[in-house]
């Protein structure tokens, strides 16, 4: 199952294990291009086994739709990896007031960490033993982020959930990382064409020389779900590029 799936990181996802034959559970809030992104990759991925539900994640009752639709598969969860997410509208405005402010933090919150929150205790009971959780964080958990830092501060929150579900879920053998990437082309994260400025600043900070792509980060999710990745949690996993030695 791949949150946030409609584009970007997790369409990239949600084709990788498509790609592997196995049954994918799309999940977006905006169904026309949920669907759009099903119809893409069965079209490039013959015989894909893909199906869209269009949920809000960071809304409590989506986890019994979510339950109710997975039960109906009859199938344990294998893996699920929580690609939602999204910057605040208000990053980067100055901050009037401590209400501005804490609307920033609280929409951060809600968009980064209660989708993952919801859609993992959701499904525990439904996950398969020795299956994988991926979450997905962000270099900013490091650098900070702009605005008032809702941002960063809230996919840095994740990294302590990762530790915790770690704990809690290895005698189930079931790994759980986070996977922190920098910054990746085409995709909705900054709403929008970043400035030509902006990204040539970004770029050069890489070692590499170049922006990350989707299918990086979705090999990564891949690997961390797959059995030669099985030993690997409670780990945090940066990918950009060596973006500043990732600092």
């Amino acid at each position: 199952m791949v949150t946030g799936a409609s584009a970007g990181i997790g369409k990239a996802t949600a084709k990788r294990f498509a790609e592997n034959n196995d049954k994918v559970l799309l999940i977006a809030r905006q169904e026309k291009r949920l669907t759009q992104a099903v119809e893409e990759i069965g079209s490039s991925v013959p015989g894909a086994d893909v199906e869209p539900l269009a949920l809000d994640m960071s809304d409590a009752g989506s986890a019994e739709v979510l339950q109710s639709r997975i039960r109906a598969t009859g199938l344990p969860v294998g893996a699920l990896l929580c690609c939602a997410g999204a910057v605040p509208q208000s990053e980067g405005a100055d901050a009037q007031d401590v209400k501005s402010v804490l609307a920033e933090w609280q929409e951060a919150y809600q968009a980064n960490v209660m989708t993952s929150v919801v859609a993992v205790e959701g499904l525990l009971p439904l996950m398969a033993e020795g299956g994988s959780i991926v979450l997905y964080s962000s270099i900013a958990a490091y650098r900070g982020s702009g605005g008032t830092g809702g941002y960063g501060a809230a996919k840095a929150a994740l990294h302590s959930y990762v530790h915790t579900l770690a704990t809690r879920l290895g005698s189930r053998g079931i790994s759980t990382n986070a996977i922190a990437p920098g910054y990746v082309a085409d995709t909705d994260l900054f709403g929008g064409a970043l400035p030509a400025a902006r990204e040539s600043m970004l770029v050069r900070q890489t070692a590499l020389g170049r922006a990350g792509d989707p299918v990086d980060v979705a090999e990564l999710g891949f690997y961390l779900c797959s059995k030669p990745g099985g030993y690997v949690t409670s780990q945090i996993l940066q990918i950009n590029g060596g973006s500043q030695h990732g600092v």
